[in-house]
């Protein structure tokens, strides 16, 4: 499938004189907000599933990571680590939450639903939530470019 669509492409950029940039992984690790947050670390799941890990540091700091099903934007958010964000008590319990996305990613995907997932990091992750975004992550329009469907496509930023 990923043939035909890069051949679609191709052939979309000739017909239209078009340069059509296919995007890489490390083309997704990027500076969100100006010198204190961003994305990084964008892998591929298998399965039209991606994860990456979003950074803040401005007046602390914060880790958070977001698994996203490209094909329906269904998407996993959970926060690892902060320090001094705001009157909570800081934390870090980054390899503990990961090594729970491994154990469900290691098993049958049928099983490793959001939901589960979810509730097995309850207790070590804070600001857990299941979300569906209506734009297309970098990590998709990278790895996965023909589950868009309606999805926002992704657009590399100008600045």
């Amino acid at each position: 499938m990923k043939t035909q669509v890069t051949y679609l492409f191709a052939t979309i950029a000739a017909m239209t004189g078009a340069h059509v940039h296919a995007l890489t992984l490390q083309e997704c690790d990027r500076v969100t907000h100006v010198s204190h947050g961003g994305e990084a670390d964008h892998s591929d799941l298998g399965d039209g599933r991606v994860m990456w890990r979003d950074w803040s540091s401005q007046e602390g700091s914060a880790t958070s990571f977001e698994i996203v099903e490209c094909g329906t934007g269904a998407a996993l958010l959970l926060r690892t680590a902060e320090e001094n964000m705001g009157t909570r008590l800081p934390f870090d319990r980054t390899d503990k939450a990961l090594d729970v996305i491994a154990r469900h990613e290691a098993g049958a995907r049928a099983f490793a639903t959001f939901e589960r997932m979810a509730g097995d990091l309850d207790g070590i992750a804070r600001d857990i939530r299941i979300t569906t975004l209506t734009e297309e992550p970098c990590a998709c329009a990278a790895l996965y470019p023909e589950m868009l469907g309606d999805k926002t496509p992704f657009e590399v930023s100008k600045g």
